[in-house]
């Protein structure tokens, strides 16, 4: 009977420690799971990506109309260099957003996007774009970034899209702290109270 409770004990710790660990793996995949599924689905207005614009071009126009934002905590400016453009299509769209830093520090940033409606994300393919990479903009300069596009003609076989006649690219740009940085901004800091 002793050895039953043991044996019990000893099962139910295993299960419960396998349990806790698979939680544990779980959440650490849930991140990239839910970035995969958005990439595929196009889930929250997110964009695809594209090697080249199809050959295929549909008399249907379309507007992307872009946005762009900074957070409180990056001074830069940050803006479209053009309100919108009007493409058929499947058509390669070109499109460049302005970012000033307005420091007098150097300042890594970095951006993410999303679509709108999104509905329409899935069909929203970027060649080339700025966004998820770093950018990094010394004092006073100013930058002009592309973002190279089409809208997919498979858009046109989706009775859900038929209402959609304007897409909106929006970029949102964050400041990226890096350990160095802030370890210099922290020996400024101590040097001037020493002084």
């Amino acid at each position: 009977m002793a050895s039953d409770l043991k044996h019990r004990n000893r099962r139910l710790a295993t299960a419960s420690f396998l349990t806790a660990a698979g939680m544990v793996g779980a959440a650490y995949a849930a991140v990239p799971l839910y970035e995969i599924f958005c990439q595929v689905t196009g889930y929250g207005g997110t964009t695809q990506i594209a090697e080249v614009a199809p050959e295929r071009l549909l008399d249907r126009r379309i507007i992307v109309r872009f946005n762009a934002d900074a957070d409180r905590k990056l001074p830069w400016r940050f803006a479209p260099a053009q309100d919108k453009v009007d493409l058929k299509i499947g058509e390669h769209g070109l499109a460049f957003y302005r970012a000033k830093n307005l420091s007098p520090d150097t300042i890594v940033g970095t951006a993410s996007f999303n679509v709108t409606p999104a509905k329409a994300g899935q069909y929203f393919n970027k060649i080339s774009c700025f966004c998820f990479t770093e950018q990094k903009l010394e004092a006073g300069r100013e930058v002009d970034m592309p973002v190279s596009f089409f809208v997919d003609p498979a858009i046109a076989d989706d009775p859900n899209l038929d209402d959609v006649r304007t897409i909106t690219l929006s970029y949102t740009f964050f400041r990226m702290d890096s350990e160095p940085e802030r370890t210099a901004r922290a020996d400024k800091v101590s040097t001037k109270n020493e002084g």
